[in-house]
């Protein structure tokens, strides 16, 4: 075999052309029976069940990933499987969403007479829209394409990427209809990057005896022990309502330091800085970063709704998570 690394570019940028084109198509299909399938979706109140067989099966994989990680419970399905045994997944309150390039497939077709039995909603997702699949769905999304990327048009390349694109135009339409918010999406995936980027700002405050809080009649020495002993560069200052009143950071100190010949004789009222910036725990950890970065400061109280101090949350928790 000799290489030719020419020949080899060529044949990726041509692939990735013909994929792309064939993606870009899928915009026009987008009618009344995508949204009818969005509509049938959402009105599942058990599952979604995914099913296809070979290369399709396999999409049909990642799309029920991709609902069940979006608010929609979804799952695999393998056509042949079920007409052995696991046909008893099935509840009576799920939805069937079936892909097939040929739309013919005789284990999906299979399968979906015993789902019309059980009266089953449909969506079909085929490469022939005239297939026997496309006419027994309640809703069917023509993800058909004019030909495979393989050199010999038998691959399932193009059929793939399209498939594939149309569950995730699904998925997307779906969790938008259903409300599916960012706290949602926290919920979801409590683990790895995306978790830790959707980690709330709760999760990682300073609480309790951890958080440096003074009053307002605190007398600075106090309040400089406090701090230190806090290590938090900073103390929240209380009214007499216990409610926040202000901050006082290292750097006001140093400010106070220049001003003042003798600090240590005034209260911790008359050198703080009021109506300091706060964030509230359920919001997310990014944004206390990006509030951080913006006032080029180090941390941030976190109150309630009635301005009652529940945490300080410092750039370094961020820092530690290793989230950014």
């Amino acid at each position: 075999m000799k290489f030719d690394s020419d020949a080899a570019l060529a044949t990726a940028r041509r692939v990735l052309e013909m994929e792309a084109q064939a993606v870009h198509a899928l915009g026009a299909r987008v009618n009344d029976s995508f949204a009818h399938a969005v509509k049938v979706a959402a009105s599942c109140t058990g599952k979604i069940a995914v099913t296809g067989m070979g290369k399709s099966g396999i999409i049909c994989k990642k799309i029920a990933a991709t609902l069940s990680s979006t608010g929609s419970p979804a799952i695999f399905l393998h056509a042949a499987e079920a007409m052995h045994g696991d046909v008893g997944l099935l509840g009576p309150h799920d939805v069937v969403l079936a892909v097939s390039k040929s739309g013919e497939t005789l284990e999906i077709l299979q399968l979906l007479n015993v789902a019309k039995r059980l009266g089953l909603p449909l969506i079909a997702m085929s490469g022939n829209p005239n297939s026997t699949l496309a006419r027994m769905a309640d809703a069917n999304l023509d993800v058909s394409v004019t030909e495979e990327a393989c050199p010999f048009g038998l691959a399932p390349t193009t059929s793939t990427a399209a498939a594939l694109a149309m569950g995730d135009a699904l998925a997307m339409a779906l969790m938008e209809c259903k409300g599916f918010q960012l706290e949602d999406f926290a919920n979801y995936h409590p683990a790895g990057s995306i978790g830790k980027k959707l980690l709330r700002v709760g999760e990682l405050m300073h609480r309790g005896e951890a958080i440096p809080i003074v009053s307002e009649a605190t007398p600075m020495g106090e309040v400089i022990y406090e701090m230190s002993r806090k290590t938090l560069g900073m103390t929240a200052v209380a009214d007499a309502n216990g409610k926040l009143a202000g901050v006082i950071s290292d750097g006001d100190l140093r400010r106070l330091l220049q001003r003042s010949a003798d600090p240590l004789h005034m209260k911790a009222g008359d050198c703080m800085t009021r109506n300091p910036k706060t964030i509230t725990a359920e919001q997310a950890a990014t944004s206390a970063l990006a509030k951080m970065e913006e006032l080029k400061i180090t941390s941030l109280v976190v109150v309630d709704s009635d301005n009652n101090i529940i945490g300080v949350i410092h750039i370094h928790d961020l820092w530690r998570t290793q989230m950014f």
